[in-house]
């Protein structure tokens, strides 16, 4: 699926430019519902009485007309009363299969309406004008969905694939619509697919799968998106008000249920207390399994026995001394921000409300340490006033000073919450915190390390010109004092460490450079204890992809987990790998120690993976234990 189709699709009577008046677009959107409306509400339901009596129905039928399809369905005549009961059996037969016939096509009505009026405000109320929400500059080259793909075996093309992945499996997440979109599409708007390469023997199988979430069932239902894009259906106000009565049309009229969530699980995957989730941050996770097989199956929508409201960070931080998982939800409505935390089961605590938070930010990522855990206040936030003026409901405040919230990570209520002032600080991941005593002045600080984005207000609409510089900050929790420095000048982002070091001091960092975002065209080894000498460019290790090929998030899988003497970075670090050439995605592992990361296996993929976002490796006696 490239450009050149998607322009077929977009035909172009799709004007580029908004209507110069939006309320005489939405008059004349109302008109044409309305005259929809009239032209189907003629349609009835009736038996005919028959002209002549017949004792035989299955020959003698004759048609109707369905006025919402124009088209005709048979009209069961009724038998005479000297019957036998065997033909009355059949007539009631026939006559509830034509009855359910004919409920399907009134069901029809609505949907027709509601489809033309979405038309509409595509095509004259909020048409795709800037190329970050056209979906014909979006979802081109490798960034175009694909369909699902059933366990497929793959061909290992390079090396031997490490035994320490053998039994494993590794999965990653992205969006992928399921419908080519009717008007504007964000790259974060699409529904979850999971790719999944799962190893045995060292043999590979390949599988694609969307996350059966409620919103993919009713919309595959139906056969077209119900709901309107969170980052790109309200980009102004009329927008805003056309597409949120449409919405709520279709709420009322029972085509969708917001009860059971509107996520989409399209941006990453967390194994918590022995059971596997399908993550994204406008709802609470959906559980899932992987076959031995090699299959993805959904379970469905997890609330932890009904202990979880509404959502959940797609980044939830895992202990990996302890198995807690730590985790928060954010929004609009006061508490902008709820803090909460599970224990080793799976067991969700009490939620701990932030109202210290007044302004919601986009909070997507936290950090934890074994004594705290960190929150973002970024000037990146969600400004439902700017829809009055054209602008995004997120949208960035240049005069709003950065903040780190730290709490401690055991608190049952914000007390001793505590804001730091960071200026010019702003992060949308984060990669590791751990908690350290000066050596000048003994006080107890916190050290975390994050990428920075210089260039905050081009986030959603640019993001070609996002740079992304990582840093090291540290907060004196004594004296307040916050200090922080670059580790490297190289556009680095979805960074990843040794999932063992999670809350504790770790030496090396696996970043994935961007040049430009959102491409992914190599991966760089940062050594972070450098900086505490001389404070120069902390990369050790590269490897470039080559070109027309780009990546994704990197993942570390340590070589001997089991062993606690091993090194920090004796392991493999994997991604799946697109040539945009020859259109051909492959899975990559590379040898962590090496100063060239050198690639020691690849594995040919029968189909490729469209660029998405965060992955995940899961062992083999991880896969046994889920439940």
């Amino acid at each position: 699926m490239d450009a050149s189709f998607l322009r077929r699709l977009y035909p172009s009577s799709v004007t580029r430019t908004r209507s110069s008046s939006s309320a005489a677009a939405v008059a004349s959107a109302s008109s044409t519902c309305i005259a929809l409306h009239s032209s189907v509400s003629s349609v009835r339901i009736f038996e005919d009485k028959p002209k002549t009596q017949t004792s035989t129905i299955t020959t003698t039928t004759t048609k109707r007309l369905n006025r919402s399809t124009n088209r005709y369905y048979p009209k069961i005549q009724s038998p005479s009363p000297t019957s036998t009961p065997e033909k009355k059996q059949e007539y009631r037969l026939a006559a509830a299969q034509t009855s359910a016939s004919d409920i399907q096509q009134l069901s029809l009505i609505p949907s027709t309406i509601f489809n033309a009026f979405d038309d509409i405000i595509n095509k004259f109320i909020d048409p795709p004008v800037q190329p970050s929400v056209d979906p014909r500059f979006v979802l081109s080259g490798n960034f175009a969905p694909v369909d699902e793909l059933p366990p497929t075996e793959c061909e290992v093309i390079e090396g031997a694939l490490p035994p320490c992945l053998d039994g494993g499996a590794y999965i990653r997440n992205g969006p992928n619509p399921q419908f080519l979109p009717r008007g504007p599409y964000h790259l974060f708007d699409g529904d979850g697919m999971l790719h999944c390469l799962r190893i045995s023997g060292g043999r590979a199988t390949f599988c694609s799968r969307y996350v059966q979430t409620y919103k993919y069932t009713m919309e595959q239902q139906a056969g077209t998106s119900l709901l309107p894009s969170v980052f790109s259906g309200f980009q102004s106000l009329a927008a805003f008000a056309a597409r949120g009565a449409l919405a709520a049309a279709r709420v009322a009229a029972g085509q969708y249920d917001l009860t059971n969530g509107f996520g989409v699980a399209n941006t990453s995957l967390a194994l918590l207390g022995r059971q596997l989730f399908a993550l994204g941050e406008s709802d609470v996770p959906y559980k899932i399994r992987i076959t031995p097989q090699g299959d993805i199956e959904t379970v469905g929508r997890h609330d932890f026995d009904g202990k979880l409201f509404m959502s959940m960070t797609a980044h939830p931080k895992v202990d990996p001394d302890t198995g807690e998982a730590f985790a928060f939800r954010y929004g609009p409505m006061p508490p902008s921000l709820t803090y909460f935390r599970f224990n080793s089961a799976g067991g969700k605590h009490p939620d701990v409300p932030i109202f210290s938070l007044l302004r919601a930010p986009f909070l997507h990522d936290f950090a934890v340490t074994k004594k705290y855990v960190i929150f973002p206040d970024i000037q990146l936030g969600m400004e439902p006033f700017k829809l009055i003026t054209g602008g995004s409901v997120v949208a960035s405040d240049v005069g709003k000073v950065p903040r780190l919230g730290v709490l401690p990570r055991y608190a049952v209520d914000e007390r001793e919450m505590r804001w730091f002032d960071v200026p010019g600080f702003n992060i949308i991941h984060a990669v590791n915190a751990w908690d350290e005593k000066d050596d000048d002045t003994g006080n107890d600080s916190i050290v975390m390390v994050a990428p920075n984005i210089l260039s905050l207000e081009h986030t959603f609409d640019r993001m070609d010109l996002i740079h992304c510089s990582m840093e090291k900050v540290r907060i004196d929790l004594t004296s307040g004092m916050v200090s922080r420095h670059p580790i490297s000048t190289r556009n680095l982002d979805m960074a990843v460490i040794n999932p063992a070091y999670v809350a504790k001091k770790n030496r090396y960092v696996y970043g994935a450079v961007e040049d430009p975002p959102p491409y992914v065209c190599g991966v760089v080894k940062l050594d972070v204890a450098i900086a505490e000498g001389d404070r120069r460019e902390c990369i050790v290790a590269s490897r470039m992809y080559g070109p027309g090929c780009y990546g994704g998030e990197p993942f570390f899988v340590a070589r001997t987990p089991e062993d606690p003497d091993a090194e920090e970075d004796d392991g493999y670090v994997v991604s799946y790998v697109h040539d945009e050439r020859r259109g051909e995605s492959r899975f990559v592992v590379m040898d962590a120690k090496s100063p060239t990361l050198d690639v020691v296996a690849s594995v040919r993929l029968p189909q490729r993976v469209p660029y998405g976002f965060h992955g995940l490796f899961v062992r083999d006696e991880d896969l046994q234990n889920l439940i």
